[in-house]
């Protein structure tokens, strides 16, 4: 088995992307003495180097890379080393201008930027291969090497192209998953507008059309797409697990960022040895942390609830949103120890130095601009401090209470064109049904559609569209068995080929809610509705009804107006020995609380009633102890209760009946016993 830890890192990852090259080499040292007063001790290195490396096809320089690697192992880092395939030398692209992507109405893009890459190329693939075998023959048993770091967050900018190569590769893709051409027909429904393919050669992607094409074509591609990148993935791995063996290799994933909805990290999960996610914070106004402890719960989901690794975040401020604020005093320490309570074995950053040049010399780094007299400098060396003091959490698990479905095609799925509604955001709903078991204090795993369920008492079915026959079956099992499952509207619509399931919608979800939707009655945009209880309480909801008819399940909550006045709106259904619970319009903060409120209580999962919000606790448990982190996020001092008295390992103190944690302030307790 491949190894699943950097090798020979013995305490928590803190550093980041380290890129020397951009710098005279006395500036190398400098930064070797810096990073070891800040306590770093892993840095990656080499991401956007194969210019530099292969400067002329064939030629290669991999001195300055040495001299590198060489340091840093003399300094006692350790390197997460690149394979620089995101960026191909400009010579590259002169002599394959075809390995260049095109876009869907048939634009090809330029050089000049990153990821522009026509993942189906063969002669990007020859060159991907033969820099990454040369990488590996020359660094794979250096002592400095901790892990492999393949290309660069795969699917940004460009996540599929529609080239001629694409359209070939993508018609043997089919022939791979149906077989006959006939079953392609079969599984798109291509006898609705005259689409019928008489060959595998009549197919082409989903390239412009005058109006809308085939949705499941559509999805295909997607599926496709995902893929072919994953393919080039492999491709690499491979050829570094036969010529490193015991090393380690990842690629960073963007698991909960709307940039990079186009990689199923299910699939991914299941190929990297280490899962590493990069997570930035996107400034729009809502509460930042809460997305960021939605991006750490579901990349420890796709490692399978093993630790992972932060392998990117900002100091500070990004540069490539609209309006890109700093972050205040103490927040990155926050924003780091939270991804650590949430499972990751570290804290690491874009990047090490700040650059002066190119696209991304506005964004924050370790080593900012102003050098070591300033807040984001002493900032850093506290955190490295920190994450010293936390090193025997390593290997250790974070604890779940309840878990969320999630599943990318669904996405996928969702987002084609011509719904119901505009308005209908499936990623709204899963924020905001994370948001509320946040709230509560409740740890979330995300899980897909088909997984083992059994270990949780309550399952959260945020608008999920897309659900396979086997999925439906599984949420029925986990009820009979003694499960609570609380499911969004508009979920259970479609099959893996966004065929509406056969008979009366919800189809995959009909038999466990207990009901059916007659019809669909999306709002107006601004129009709003009111859903009352059995007890007169009124709820507040916009963007989407339905006319539900019950078939089992009992009336919890009804639309008081509306389209659907009189109709259920909120419905509990008993089946076997669990209920399920089905919510059929947009409610508002409060109404999704509320109807979150009764789900809990029939799941039996506790209330945390004496936990300010904003304060944030979390659990990481393993053979060396239970560790309580307590990270308050708001600006006034909090105390939260301890079960256990215990050592808090950040300032030495005991502690016993409750912590006390400042304003803005992490505190992480080793629990007695």
């Amino acid at each position: 088995m491949p190894e699943t830890t950097p090798k020979g890192l013995t305490r928590l990852a803190f550093g980041g992307d380290y890129n020397p090259e951009q710098w005279p080499e006395s500036v190398w040292t400098e930064d070797v003495r810096l990073m070891r007063e800040a306590g770093v001790t892993m840095v990656s290195v080499g991401i956007f180097s194969w210019a530099l490396l292969e400067p002329a096809p064939g030629t290669y320089d991999f001195g300055w890379l040495d001299r590198v690697l060489d340091l840093l192992h003399d300094n006692g880092i350790r390197v997460d080393l690149g394979t620089p395939t995101v960026v191909p030398p400009v010579w590259f692209f002169r002599a394959h201008p075809e390995a260049l992507p095109v876009t869907a109405d048939g634009r090809r893009y330029e050089f000049g930027s990153r990821g522009a890459i026509c993942h189906s190329n063969a002669d990007y693939r020859a060159a991907a291969a033969n820099i990454t075998t040369r990488l590996a023959e020359r660094y794979g048993d250096h002592p400095a090497l901790a892990m492999w770091h393949v290309h660069n967050e795969y699917g940004v900018p460009v996540s599929a192209c529609y080239c001629d190569s694409c359209a070939a590769h993508f018609r043997r893709w089919l022939a791979r998953r149906y077989g006959t051409v006939d079953a392609v027909n079969e599984a798109w429904g291509t006898t609705f507008w005259g689409q019928r393919y008489g060959g595998f050669d009549d197919i082409n992607p989903p390239r412009l059309t005058p109006t809308v094409g085939n949705p499941a074509q559509a999805l295909d591609y997607k599926r496709f797409a995902d893929a072919t990148i994953r393919e080039n993935f492999r491709a690499e791995r491979d050829i570094l697990h036969r010529l490193a063996p015991g090393v380690p290799v990842t690629t960073n994933f963007m698991t909960a960022l709307s940039q990079c909805d186009s990689i199923d990290y299910w699939a991914w999960g299941r190929e990297v040895d280490l899962v590493t996610n990069d997570h930035y914070l996107i400034t729009d106004g809502r509460r930042t942390h809460v997305n960021l402890a939605m991006a750490a719960d579901l990349t420890r989901s796709v490692a399978g609830g093993a630790p992972w690794l932060l392998l990117e975040h900002s100091t500070s401020g990004v540069n490539w949103q609209p309006r890109n604020p700093a972050k205040t005093p103490g927040q990155m320490a926050r924003n780091s120890l939270a991804h650590v309570a949430r499972g990751s074995e570290g804290a690491m950053f874009f990047q090490w130095r700040q650059s002066r040049r190119g696209a991304e010399k506005f964004h924050s780094a370790m080593l900012p601009h102003g050098g070591t007299d300033t807040r984001v400098w002493r900032e850093v060396v506290g955190l490295g401090a920190s994450l010293d003091a936390l090193r025997e959490i390593r290997a250790t698990r974070t604890v779940a209470d309840v878990a969320v479905l999630w599943d990318w095609h669904s996405w996928w799925a969702q987002n084609l064109e011509w719904r119901p509604s505009a308005d209908h955001d499936a990623r709204e709903r899963a924020d905001a049904f994370y948001e509320a078991l946040y709230d509560r204090h409740l740890t979330v795993d995300f899980a897909h559609p088909e997984a083992d369920l059994s270990a949780y008492p309550l399952v959260v079915v945020p608008a999920l569209y897309l659900m396979t026959e086997a999925a439906g079956h599984n949420l029925t099992r986990y009820v009979e068995g003694g499960g609570t499952l609380l499911v969004s509207y508009f979920s259970g619509i479609v099959d893996e080929h966004d065929a509406v399931h056969e008979g009366a919608c919800p189809g995959a979800l009909r038999d466990v809610l207990g009901l059916t939707v007659e019809e669909f009655a999306p709002l107006l945009e601004g129009d709003t509705v009111r859903v009352t209880g059995p007890d007169g309480t009124g709820l507040a909801a916009d963007v989407w009804t339905e006319f539900v008819v019950p078939r089992g399940a009992e009336t919890v909550w009804t639309y008081a107006d509306g389209p659907a006045a009189g109709y259920p709106a909120v419905t509990r259904h008993r089946l076997g020995e669990g209920t399920a619970w089905y919510v059929s319009t947009r409610l508002d903060t409060g109404g999704l609380d509320a109807v979150l409120a009764r789900a809990a209580e029939d799941a039996r999962v506790p209330a945390r009633p004496g936990l300010p919000r904003d304060v944030e606790v979390v659990r990481r448990t393993g053979e060396s102890g239970s560790y309580l982190f307590a990270i308050n996020h708001t600006g006034t001092d909090a105390k939260v209760p301890l079960d256990t008295p215990g050592t808090e390992l950040l300032t030495g103190e005991t502690a016993a009946g409750r912590i006390e944690v400042p304003a803005g302030a992490v505190r992480v307790v080793r629990l007695d016993g």
